[in-house]
């Protein structure tokens, strides 16, 4: 049996979708004109132009290659088809609090779109993965580098 794939949600293909098509369809196209036009100007040895843009290229061609292997492994999931809103599941909106009632807000997400500034933590975390399947009122313990740490998970939604 081939094993699942990590989750992403549709916002989260569609950003890799389109960062792909942009890649593709703009980045590229301009690369290989300015390669083709240097390479067209004689010595490519010394040729910053040609230089620079075959370098780009390349990275270009590496990024459309990780972009497509990521997008193929990807298991496409809808937060709002959960079929346990009451529990923390992928794509869950969880409010958490520690001991000294710090309040914090994060929405588990694939790796892929994680931005741990906008509250986005990526499903394979530390905290995401201690949070999977709790309920409100449960209390989970992370073990982070500095020392365990208990949250106690105050409500949970899905947008």
């Amino acid at each position: 049996m081939k094993p699942m794939g990590d989750p992403i949600s549709p916002a989260g293909m569609a950003a890799l979708k389109a960062r792909y098509d942009h890649l593709l369809g703009t980045e590229r196209p301009e690369i290989v004109e300015i390669v083709s036009w240097a390479a067209g100007n004689g010595d490519r040895s010394e040729n910053g132009d040609y230089l620079y843009g075959r370098k780009r290229m390349r990275e270009i061609d590496r990024e459309l290659g990780h972009l497509s292997r990521r997008m193929k492994a990807l298991r496409l999931v809808d937060p709002t088809e959960q079929p346990d809103m009451s529990r923390v599941f992928f794509g869950a909106q969880v409010e958490i609090a520690d001991e000294d009632d710090q309040r914090r807000t994060l929405t588990l997400v694939g790796d892929d779109e994680q931005d741990a500034g906008a509250g986005r933590i990526g499903w394979n975390s530390p905290l995401a993965r201690a949070l999977r399947g709790a309920e409100v009122g449960d209390l989970r313990v992370v073990k982070l580098p500095e020392g365990a740490k208990e949250w106690e998970v105050m409500a949970i939604t899905y947008d």
